[in-house]
């Protein structure tokens, strides 16, 4: 069986934005509420051997990677949950529970068999463009590793195309993302279809008007988005992000752009406790336990970690993917929050 591993339920949201240089960012964040992901980053060089988990163990698909991947996991090595390639095809996957279904997993078919978790990795690995990955999709079964934790995918290329690919009933279904944004539960169409329910809602401030003989007035800015709504359920977020996205200004580099994405995902941060009773909140610092942007256009990879708020990067031109091993390391070496103390003269 699968080494007993449990993934825990996973609430993120993603976001991307265009660069007024023609860069393009995706961005998210991921979060999970009962234990620490033990999350790292990961070095996929060119032609390295990669079989996919099923459920019964190592036996599934087998194949050599086609390009060079940074991705940074959760739980397992294996399990990329974020990354891109040297060709700036990026992949990453957000929890899909109630809604997504796989195939049903047959042992005989294990040689075309590639496992939920794996399959951000298989992408990045094989494919250079969303359109070549449409084409071999046919050719593997994705089955669930784990019964808890289905998933759905976001998939984007350097030039701002960006797909959503979802599994339902076993039947993949891919939608073009012209709104930028991805979270959770339910279908992507149906977040799509949830955003007229807040047509009212535009930047800046209500005009004042009469009710009756009372005069009103809006108390403080940013009066045009009341009704937008607060809590960490995946509608909401869908919604929030979505209007966040639409009116953050266009910056002019990819560096402001990753910045400016990073800056808006601070406002999904989810608190621990709040998906606790009181007396059953795990030790943990956040449940957002990290944050990432990746620059598809001059592919590099930027993240913060719940134990480190400085912003790192992975530069992959200064990468050698032929020459490069295979590498695991810790996305957080020391786990714990730097403090620069000022001096004062």
């Amino acid at each position: 069986m699968l080494c007993s591993v449990v993934m825990p339920s996973m609430a993120c949201t993603g976001i991307s934005l265009l660069a007024k240089d023609g860069s393009y960012v995706q961005a998210r964040t991921i979060e999970a509420a009962e234990m620490a992901l033990e999350s790292n980053y990961v070095i996929i060089p060119r032609g390295y051997e990669i079989t996919s988990f099923t459920p019964s163990g190592r036996n599934g698909l087998t194949y050599k990677a086609k390009y060079g991947v940074v991705g940074m996991s959760v739980v397992k090595e294996e399990f990329i949950a974020e990354g891109i390639n040297e060709e700036g095809l990026s992949a990453g996957l957000f929890f899909f529970p109630r809604y997504g279904g796989y195939e049903k997993y047959e042992p005989s078919q294990n040689a075309k068999t590639l496992g939920d978790l794996q399959v951000v990795a298989w992408i990045l690995s094989s494919f250079a463009t969303i359109d070549e990955m449409k084409e071999a999709l046919p050719a593997v079964r994705v089955v669930g590793l784990d019964s808890s934790a289905v998933v759905h995918w976001r998939i984007g290329e350097r030039s701002g195309r960006q797909v959503v690919m979802e599994i339902v009933g076993g039947v993949p279904h891919i939608y073009e993302n012209s709104v930028g944004v991805i979270t959770n539960s339910p279908g992507f169409e149906w977040h799509l279809t949830n955003l007229n329910n807040y047509v009212n809602l535009y930047a800046g401030s209500a005009p004042s008007h009469k009710l009756g003989g009372q005069e009103l007035q809006p108390i403080g800015g940013n009066s045009g988005f009341l009704g937008l709504p607060g809590d960490a359920t995946p509608p909401s977020r869908f919604v929030r992000a979505a209007f966040y996205r639409a009116t953050a200004p266009q910056r002019v580099t990819g560096y402001d752009t990753v910045l400016q994405c990073l800056h808006l995902l601070n406002n999904f941060d989810v608190p621990i406790g709040i998906e606790h009773k009181a007396n059953d909140v795990p030790d943990l610092i956040s449940a957002t336990q990290w944050t990432s942007a990746i620059d598809l256009t001059n592919r590099k990879v930027y993240y913060k970690t719940m134990y480190n708020n400085s912003i790192r990067c992975i530069d992959l031109a200064k990468i050698d993917f032929g020459k490069v091993k295979y590498q695991v390391h810790p996305m957080d070496k020391v786990k714990q929050q730097p403090i620069v103390e000022i001096e004062i003269d």
